[in-house]
């Protein structure tokens, strides 16, 4: 089963009624998952009108941005009658928001050669990311991929006067330079350097399957390849601080087709990495 319950998370569980169409289990929260079964006979499955991925047997899975609004509508159209419709209450989350009382400081303007380069950088992981692999590590409880000291929310987020700055997209995880990353989940690796990245460094992502995937960012070195498949556990490379990182640590983070997830929400509790 998929671990939902995590360490900084307080919204309770997902409540279930008699009456509800849908079988949901998790945190309806942002960052959060939620693993469900649709009715019977359903043919299509939408989340505020979205196409959300059905597993044999009606298993689905549906994630919450970190700005997701309160409330979403999951509607299963069926072979035969009329659709069946659930509206969901999204748990709002308190971020660790800090106020600065300094105007933010602006960077340089980037050349044009580097727009070029960035682009296709983005460009390349937006492709990897949209890869659907038939894993099915999506199943499993995930584990850490490294621990050590958490130096980074997810959420978290900086103010400058007012202008508030990109908020943390993962969790960041400092336990050493050269301490081994493992797979969290089973899956199938869709990027992996080299060349590094500008901002993220050495980067690998892998898919778990049903939209899911999570990507390591800094790292020192990696020891998977592209279209490789992993299992949980499995060595994928080593903490590093390339890219724009002031220092050695693994910053992971996932996403559920265009949803920001919170690692630290699925992950649960810290255990040491075997």
């Amino acid at each position: 089963m998929l671990a939902l319950a995590g360490g900084c998370v307080a919204a309770a569980a997902f409540a279930q009624t008699g009456s509800d169409p849908f079988q949901l289990s998790g945190r309806a929260e942002q960052g959060g998952l939620l693993l469900g079964t649709a009715p019977e006979g359903t043919v299509r499955l939408t989340l505020d009108g979205k196409p959300v991925p059905l597993a044999p047997g009606g298993r689905f899975l549906i994630g919450f941005d970190r700005d997701q609004g309160t409330s979403t509508v999951l509607q299963a159209e069926r072979a035969s009658g009329a659709p069946l419709r659930q509206t969901i209450a999204v748990s709002p989350r308190s971020w660790r928001i800090e106020n600065i009382n300094v105007a933010r400081t602006p960077g340089g303007v980037p050349s044009e050669a580097y727009r070029i380069h960035r682009a296709g950088e983005l460009k390349r992981i937006e492709a990897a990311r949209a890869v659907n692999s038939s894993s099915e590590g999506w199943r499993q409880r995930f584990v850490w991929p490294a621990t050590g000291r958490i130096s980074g929310l997810f959420g978290s987020q900086r103010v400058y006067r007012g202008e508030p700055a990109a908020y943390h997209s993962g969790v960041d995880v400092a336990p050493g330079s050269g301490a081994p990353v493992v797979a969290p989940a089973d899956g199938v690796v869709v990027l992996a350097g080299p060349p590094a990245f500008s901002l993220e460094g050495n980067l690998v992502i892998i898919d778990h399957g049903m939209g899911l995937n999570s990507a390591f960012l800094h790292l020192a070195t990696n020891t998977v390849r592209e279209g490789q498949a992993v299992r949980q556990g499995q060595l994928i490379g080593t903490v590093g601080a390339t890219g724009r990182a002031t220092g050695p640590h693994l910053h992971w983070s996932m996403k559920w087709i265009d949803a920001r997830l919170d690692p630290q929400a699925l992950a649960g509790p810290m255990t040491p990495v075997r």
